[in-house]
């Protein structure tokens, strides 16, 4: 299916690994121009010339934390036109509750809340003169099921869906939609990472734990095993495209049936 993204200005927000490079990618392979986001500016200049190597697309960097209002500044200094915001900037750390400190709630909602909404109103402006756009959080099944073990997240999470939602409806009758994205449990880099650290802490094998995982902490899950960040990205492509016309306000979930509904 040709989602018509060819020659489209997409941004991607902490896009060097995990749902977001695989966000990137998938948008590139479709056409689009694509600026990756990351921290350093090595990481960035290595996923930007991965992703050229790999779809043969128009591929941009952009290094700096756009958890800052400096960062995100500049950035929009630098690519005034971007069409496809991919909120993904997103960071989590288990931590039971009473021992999250004010300064982890306030460090969570800066990168995981601020930003997003910081980028939606710096671009919005040309979005709306264009009469054209796509505004997409990605959020998370742990902003409706709030997980114990990360109170923080989820909220932060939960304030996605707020902002997605309110901005839709300010935008109505216009040619923008802003939806979020729910992907349950996904074996992203950092995911990934901390499972096999656990596993091993455990004396477990990777297969073993997420058998476990699904049996005791996600048991509604319908799909029993961690998602991949291609699941995800196909259909944040979907979302971003001029197919998707008639989808916003919407919390679209990816979340392999994890959250228990059927609306």
């Amino acid at each position: 299916m040709d989602l018509n993204l060819k020659g489209k200005l997409a941004l991607v927000s902490g896009s060097t690994a995990g749902i977001g490079l695989a966000i990137a990618s998938t948008l590139a392979q479709e056409g689009a121009r694509v600026i990756v986001n990351g921290r350093s500016q090595s990481s960035v200049d290595e996923v930007v010339a991965q992703l050229k190597a790999d779809t043969g697309g128009d591929v941009l960097g952009f290094a700096g934390d756009l958890s800052t209002a400096a960062a995100a500044d500049e950035l929009a200094r630098r690519y005034p036109a971007v069409e496809i915001l991919v909120n993904n900037l997103g960071i989590f750390e288990p931590k039971p509750f009473e021992e999250i400190p004010d300064a982890d709630w306030q460090r969570f909602f800066d990168v995981n809340v601020l930003s997003g909404v910081r980028l939606a109103r710096l671009y919005l402006p040309a979005m709306k003169q264009a009469n054209w756009g796509r505004i997409i959080f990605i959020s998370s099944e742990s902003g409706v099921q709030i997980p114990a073990e990360m109170i923080h997240y989820g909220v932060t999470k939960t304030a996605q869906l707020a902002v997605s939602r309110g901005l839709a409806e300010a935008v109505a009758g216009t040619g923008i939609t802003v939806n979020s994205v729910l992907p349950g449990p996904t074996k992203s880099r950092g995911v990934g990472e901390f499972v096999e650290t656990l596993a091993k802490a455990d004396g477990k094998s990777f297969e073993a734990f997420e058998k476990e995982f699904f049996e005791k902490v996600r048991p509604t899950s319908l799909i029993k095993r961690f998602g991949s960040p291609q699941e995800i990205a196909s259909l944040v492509a979907y979302i971003a495209s001029p197919l998707a016309s008639a989808t916003t306000g919407a919390s679209l979930r990816a979340d392999g049936g994890v959250i228990k509904s059927a609306f």
